[in-house]
């Protein structure tokens, strides 16, 4: 017997215990209710999602090529919309989850107003921001679930049994919206008790998956933008430990940690590490500081020196007190990182790129992976990067490396619209497509996501329609590029007042006050129209 079946009859008595007082309810109302309010705390979906992403994790080392997926959000309604789509048009969320984005945080949701991303925005926007998404889902379950109790009704009413035992089996079987969220700490917003702190309230509100870097927290940057500075491993293993405790004291024990490493960008560390015996982890972080050789006699005032194999060094330090890592040592950096983040209780490496490249990916896991077999990665499919010239340029080095003409194209305008429909671009465009799929294949990549794509759609979208609608559009601008569009592609919100909730409102009305409710989904509702 279903869960819904089960409600009814273990409603049905309870009431019977209560007598003539509770002749008001309806079992079957209460079983509905029960079905729309599945997930009574963030902390029921933050074990929920935990477990699907455990189990995605050991299908992908399986299978790499049943990668997963996200799409960043930065409002409730926005994740909403994404997962609404997912299952119109997929038919499952399966493997596809939802991303929370620190710099759209930053961007979009501060007090502040716009900020960039540099941790300067309240750090309890995050937890909020997912509590927040988790609603909006929480509620397109229940409306969607809303429906089918309404498509019930009337088949029972029609006496069509086969239809109701169709609808019935839907009920039974509901996928629900809830999904993963991938959600941002960005470096912790503090000490390792500041980020244990935040990371509860963030599990609390229903966070499976936590991903924290290794800038320094007061000095964080954006991972695209220069000036990026890191922290010695010490400092970074002690708060993915604290994030690792904040799961545990909450009871999600399979909780995940993605630790992300900048160090392929960052240039600069505030701190030499603490070193107690040559080859330790403190050592390795400072042997990769640009130093000179120096004489005791050498030092001004002032002057930080190591003593490294019976060697002073004097580390170079900047005008900002800041010291500035060896030219071309990143790459090492972040293999290094990895490594010590996955040997100290991450589960998920984040390589912060400065472009989208399988091989120079597929390089640094292939290091990673002869010491942690099982390495995977989350990776930014950045809005940052230039994708149309990044892979024009890719297929452009690869044709003359394979000798091929390319006098058709100049490398340092591949950009330009003149090249669209050239065979180079089809190329590169195939590459891109691809691009997922070749680098979960090749290059360790469980999880792809894009960190920002709603702040670029909804800059986009209203683009279009502000230049029709204040010009000589009018309203055609809106109708034939907005409502025509979502009637034609069976877009929900064409119905605004049903995604709002009033047909829920209205069915709730009914089983408070029977005949007596006063219901807003009469003859006269104007979202008739778009039946």
């Amino acid at each position: 017997m279903s869960a819904y079946q089960d409600d009814i009859k273990a409603v049905a008595a309870l009431k019977e215990q209560h007598g003539s007082s509770w002749a008001a309810i309806n079992p079957e109302s209460v079983a509905r209710m029960r079905a729309q309010n599945r997930f009574k705390t963030g902390l029921e979906i933050a074990q929920y999602t935990a477990d699907i992403m455990r189990k995605d994790m050991a299908e992908y080392d399986a299978d790499s090529s049943v990668y997963t997926q996200s799409l960043g959000c930065w409002h409730g309604f926005i994740g909403q919309q994404k997962l609404i789509s997912i299952k119109k048009h997929l038919k499952t969320t399966n493997k596809r989850y939802l991303y929370l984005s620190g710099w759209m945080v930053a961007a979009l949701r501060s007090e502040f107003g716009p900020l960039p991303d540099q941790s300067m925005h309240e750090k309890t926007a995050v937890s909020d921001l997912i509590e927040e998404l988790y609603t909006f889902l929480r509620q397109a379950d229940s409306r969607e679930l809303d429906l089918l109790f309404t498509a019930l009704d009337a088949a029972r009413e029609a006496g069509d049994s086969a239809k109701a035992a169709e609808i019935q089996n839907q009920i039974d079987n509901y996928e629900t919206h809830i999904v993963p969220i991938i959600a941002d700490i960005d470096a912790g917003f503090g000490n390792p008790e500041a980020t244990y702190l935040l990371a509860k309230r963030m599990i609390e509100a229903g966070a499976c998956c936590i991903q924290i870097e290794n800038q320094v927290s007061d000095e964080k940057q954006c991972g695209h933008q220069d000036g990026k500075v890191t922290v010695p491993h010490a400092d970074f293993l002690a708060k993915i430990a604290a994030v690792r405790y904040a799961f545990l004291e909450l009871g999600i024990d399979n909780g995940v940690i993605v630790a992300r490493t900048d160090s392929l960008g960052a240039g600069l560390t505030k701190q030499i590490a603490v070193t107690k015996e040559p080859g330790d982890l403190g050592d390795l972080y400072n042997s990769f500081l640009d130093c000179e050789e120096v004489a005791a006699s050498d030092l001004g005032n002032g002057d930080v020196v190591i003593n490294r194999g019976g060697k002073l060094l004097r580390p170079k330090r900047l005008p900002s007190n800041l010291f500035q890592f060896r030219k071309g040592t990143g790459e090492d950096r972040c293999v290094l990182d990895c490594i010590t983040s996955l040997q100290n209780g991450a589960d998920l490496l984040w390589i912060e790129t400065e472009k989208p490249h399988v091989g120079q990916i597929k390089a640094m896991v292939d290091r990673i992976r002869e010491v942690i077999p099982n390495a995977k990665l989350v990776y930014n499919n950045s809005p940052s990067f230039n994708w149309t010239l990044n892979f024009r340029q890719q297929v452009f080095d690869a044709m003359v490396a394979e000798g091929k003409d390319v006098s058709a194209y100049d490398r340092a305008k591949l950009m330009s619209v003149e090249y669209d429909e050239t065979e180079l671009a089809q190329v590169a465009d195939e590459k891109i497509r691809t691009f997922q799929r070749d680098g979960s294949a090749h290059a360790g990549i469980f999880h792809h996501l894009i960190t920002l794509p709603t702040y670029h759609t909804a800059a986009l979208s209203t683009d279009n329609l502000a230049k029709g609608y204040f010009a000589d559009q009018g309203m055609l601008a809106y109708v034939k590029g907005v409502q025509r569009q979502e009637l034609r592609q069976g877009i929900a919100c064409v119905k605004h007042q049903n995604m709002a909730g009033s047909d829920i409102g209205d069915n709730h009305k009914e089983y408070f006050a029977g005949e007596a409710a006063l219901k807003a989904s009469g003859k006269d509702n104007t979202m008739n129209q778009f039946h």
